[in-house]
């Protein structure tokens, strides 16, 4: 059975998650990339479309209704004493030197940049993403080194995504190998509570796949761009239900007669 098979199957049968416990390993790692580029691929094409659409209003922005500035020993300082909010084409810029606004508030937004106190935010696709000012390492920026900033960004753009891609996808890859770890080593409780012979080799092919529903659920939410509520607290559920479940398609051992 090929991986696409395996997936759909993945999504309803607990008894076919159970039969893949005898698989190779490596196919099961390469499921694990699979489910882990289904789930960041969202995330990557609104983190895209939100940089280009940033870079596109921001320049006029800049030029005509931000306050004079400058980013220097890794704090944002101007000559205003309130958060500036300028919104352009659907798409929301901020500047606040005050420290007023925070990162957690800009979570819920839609498509907005934000040149914070400390740090550079940009929110998008119900994802948000921070960049501390200390990166710059003692550089100083001013409204025009920013100006031409942007269209450094602007002309490799491509580029800039793409690598901003392949560090999302792996960073996602990394957390869903420690995810499925766990698991895996919640199913040695459940196997206990059941009384079936599994193996932590079987139990980690099993968890893998459990992770398939929760992860394609939020994977239609982030697509749909809607916030869900625990959504950490719903996903360990789900897999943890779902391996349950293909735990108890195993038949018992039989009891040898001396």
């Amino acid at each position: 059975m090929n991986l696409f098979k395996q997936f759909f199957k993945s999504l309803y049968s607990p008894k076919d998650i159970a039969l893949f416990r005898f698989q190779g390993i490596g196919k099961t790692i390469g499921y694990v990339f699979l489910l882990t580029l289904l789930s960041v691929l969202p995330t990557i094409y609104f983190f895209g479309t939100t940089l280009k659409s940033g870079i596109e209003t921001a320049r006029p922005v800049i030029q005509n209704e931000f306050p004079s500035f400058k980013i220097s020993d890794g704090q944002l300082k101007t000559n205003s004493n309130v958060p500036i909010t300028v919104n352009k084409n659907n798409f929301t810029i901020i500047i606040d030197s005050t420290g007023a606004v925070s990162q957690t508030e800009l979570s819920d937004r839609k498509d907005t940049l934000a040149f914070l106190k400390n740090k550079f935010v940009i929110s998008g696709g119900g994802r948000i993403q921070a960049y501390p000012y200390s990166m710059l390492n003692q550089v100083k920026v001013s409204n025009k080194q920013l100006l031409d900033f942007i269209d450094g960004i602007e002309n490799n753009i491509t580029t800039i995504i793409s690598v901003i891609s392949v560090f999302i996808f792996l960073f996602a890859c990394a957390a869903s190998f420690v995810e499925v770890s766990v698991l895996a080593v919640i199913g040695l409780f459940l196997r206990n509570l059941t009384g079936k012979k599994l193996n932590y080799s079987q139990l980690w092919r099993m968890a893998a796949y459990s992770e398939t529903l929760p992860t394609v659920f939020f994977t239609i939410m982030a697509v749909l761009q809607t916030k869900v509520q625990n959504e950490v607290l719903i996903n360990w559920f789900v897999a943890a239900v779902v391996l349950l479940l293909s735990i108890k398609e195993i038949p018992k051992p039989k009891n040898k007669l001396d």
